[in-house]
């Protein structure tokens, strides 16, 4: 049973040497093949003894000796004497058996050159690291072949700077191809070369849908709706941030007051004032000394309030004592915060004394409620309804009431989370949608919907086909594992040879 693999083999002698296991064996006396004309020869010319490794035993590493014959070929004109293989024991040129190979090729497959040399050093099959790159590199990718479905994205060799892009099968999550950059033009040229593809998923990359509709003018594109619902989030994120003077009442949050606050206040007015003059964005970033998109975002509020922001505190180690703080301070107004730190101390509290002092000082401890940050907000709004709590559903609800543009922006995600689940009829949906946003004063869920209608026909198609990128980005994330197991020091044929390997 031990020997089982090397079963076409006549096993003469099995000899324990301690920290090896030699086995002695010969080849059957049957005919074998020439491997030049294929006429079957059991003429003997001579003997040769081939030394290969086999798979270890008891931690051990086991050693195969095989008698192999060296037979003349009977055929006139071809070679004169030929040696006789093993066919799934021994391979020409290897020093390994073909179950050995099997399993460190499995090994190499998964963990590379210096891991895998590790590893198999521990199961007493050890192999060099570059060994082990030279098996790995020679495992046969799978066969090219042109799928109906594909979907395309990129990843990075090296952040901001090197970028390639992956190419799977859509229906059977199969790696197609890794090309060596994202650019427009690679990407044609693959797609031309693969004249079959139907349908392409892909994100929201202007470059990636140029080189479709170039090489394949009838495939259909469809977009990712993960990155929708990741841009409507963001969007969301800034109608929250902007409306921060509204919802913050409720609360009664503090909005900053101090400096900052009024040289928001004076910029606001200086971007307004130079667009009102017939300024554009850019001679104002000029003019102003700050970046555009600064000046976009001033531009988008219509009125300066809305450029106030509630402040960021983290959760801090005294929140679970302000009911306590609260009532001490209303019964004596100048109680010392020495003591109240003594207090909260014997109920267990573990902060210092300066965290008390800037808690009490940023006002918290004086609030009817916890502070919520507008990031919190917004992921409340995002959230699935019956995901949340009751008390969440309340505070929501009170939230939400705070102004008109906060209950269309609860109305507009509520009305876009259900077009992600693909129909037929949400493309007619979709306008519907776009047309309320249009008439509501929601900058940011403006420009989303501008960026909806730029990529109409792919956003169409991603909320009415059963199609997704998602199998794309689940490549991307097993990509980024093996990018760190090699540590950036393999280059790009070793790193697309083991993501086509999957």
């Amino acid at each position: 049973m031990v020997f089982s693999g090397l079963c076409p083999l006549v096993i003469d002698e099995v000899v324990d040497e301690g920290e090896r296991i030699v086995v002695r064996a010969r080849t059957p006396q049957d005919m074998a093949p020439c491997p030049v004309c294929g006429v079957s020869s059991g003429r003997v010319h001579g003997y040769h003894w081939r030394t290969v490794a086999d798979v270890p035993v008891d931690g051990r590493r086991v050693v195969v000796r095989v008698r192999v014959r060296r037979l003349v070929c009977p055929t006139r004109g071809c070679r004169h004497t030929f040696r006789e293989q093993v066919p799934g024991v021994l391979d020409r040129y290897q020093r390994r058996t073909t179950r050995l190979t099997r399993q460190v090729k499995a090994v190499v497959a998964e963990l590379a050159g210096r891991a895998g040399a590790r590893l198999l050093a521990a199961l007493a099959a050890g192999v060099s690291r570059h060994t082990a790159l030279r098996i790995l590199l020679r495992i046969p990718l799978p066969a090219a072949r042109t799928p109906r479905v594909i979907g395309v994205d990129d990843f990075a060799l090296r952040r901001r700077h090197r970028y390639a892009t992956v190419i799977i099968d859509a229906e059977t999550h199969e790696r197609i191809a890794v090309l060596p950059d994202r650019t427009a033009d690679t990407l044609e040229a693959w797609l031309r070369e693969h004249p079959g593809i139907e349908v392409v998923c892909r994100d929201g990359s202007a470059t990636y849908a140029e080189a479709i509709r170039r090489a394949l003018p009838r495939a259909t594109q469809v977009g990712d709706r993960w990155h929708l619902w990741k841009n409507l989030c963001e969007a969301a994120l800034g109608e929250v941030k902007a409306h921060s003077t509204c919802w913050a009442t409720v609360l009664d949050a503090p909005i900053y007051a101090g400096p900052r606050a009024q040289t928001t206040l004076e910029r606001w007015h200086q971007v307004h004032g130079l667009l009102e003059q017939g300024v554009g964005l850019l001679e104002c970033a000029r003019r102003l000394q700050v970046a555009l998109n600064t000046v976009k975002r001033y531009a988008r509020a219509d009125r300066p309030e809305r450029m106030l922001r509630v402040p960021k505190y983290r959760a801090s180690l005294v929140d679970p004592y302000r009911e306590h703080l609260r009532k001490r301070r209303a019964e004596d107004p100048g109680v010392p915060v020495l003591h109240l730190f003594e207090e909260i101390k014997a109920l267990g509290f573990t902060g210092c004394l300066n965290l008390l002092h800037k808690y009490i000082n940023q006002g918290r401890a004086d609030a009817d409620r916890s502070h919520i940050s507008p990031r919190r907000l917004a992921r409340m709004l995002l959230t699935r309804p019956d995901n949340l709590k009751a008390e969440q559903h309340e505070r929501l609800a009170k939230l939400t009431a705070a102004c008109p543009e906060m209950i269309q922006l609860a109305s507009a995600i509520r009305d876009f989370a259900p077009l992600l689940a693909p129909h037929a009829d949400n493309a007619d949906a979709l306008s519907h949608w776009i047309v309320q946003v249009r008439g509501a004063d929601l900058p940011h869920l403006h420009a989303f919907a501008r960026g909806l209608e730029r990529d109409r026909d792919a956003v169409n198609a991603a909320l009415t086909l059963p199609y997704s990128n998602g199998p794309t980005e689940g490549v991307n994330t097993k990509t980024k594992r093996i990018a760190r197991q090699m540590h950036g020091r393999a280059g790009f044929p070793l790193l697309r040879h083991r993501i086509l390997l999957g």
